[in-house]
């Protein structure tokens, strides 16, 4: 069987078609960002797929929370996900959609997490760095793990640095383990 990124590939390709013909390219990605998070609840995914809910009001329902309710062409698009059995998919079509808008917008979504919190200073030069390093635009977000020890690990889809201290320290011991 499938697995639900390659389901939701194609909803999510055709809602990127519509919303960039459209020029709506952002309100679809924040439209179903939305709807991806009242799915992704608990309570709302317990009616997903329960005989006893109509879809059509869950529809209502879910596009009423995501912002959708005065857009027929996103109501359209989250009655095909009910009717095909897909409303579940919704956080994977959100990522998928998101993933196409960044690769057309030229940015990249970056995580830091480090062990004490970024200076506004420091913020600014590793998003400098990495726009250079990443030939992208970089949306940076930050955390924080005390776990860490020091340093630093970065996120950016596949491309991970890892300049922590405690992944330091875990390499080490791998080296030595197999020595």
């Amino acid at each position: 069987m499938a697995d639900d990124a390659t389901i939701a590939r194609p909803y999510a390709r055709a809602a990127f078609g519509h919303a960039q013909t459209a020029g709506q390219i952002a309100a679809w990605g924040e439209m179903l960002e939305r709807a991806s998070v009242v799915i992704g609840d608990a309570r709302v995914g317990a009616l997903v797929g329960n005989p006893h809910v109509q879809r059509a009001e869950l529809v209502s329902f879910v596009a009423e929370l995501a912002g959708a309710s005065g857009n027929e062409k996103a109501l359209n698009f989250l009655r095909l996900l009910a009717d095909n059995g897909r409303l579940a998919l919704l956080p994977q079509i959100a990522v998928q959609y998101a993933a196409l808008r960044a690769e057309v917008e030229n940015t990249v979504d970056v995580t830091v997490t480090s062990a004490l919190p970024l200076t506004a200073e420091q913020a600014d030069k590793l998003t400098q760095a990495l726009t250079h390093r990443l030939r992208r635009t970089v949306r940076l977000s930050s955390t924080v793990d005390p776990s860490l020890i020091g340093g630093a690990v970065v996120r950016a889809g596949d491309f991970v640095v890892d300049g922590s201290l405690r992944g330091r320290v875990e390499r080490l011991g791998n080296t030595m383990a197999g020595a």
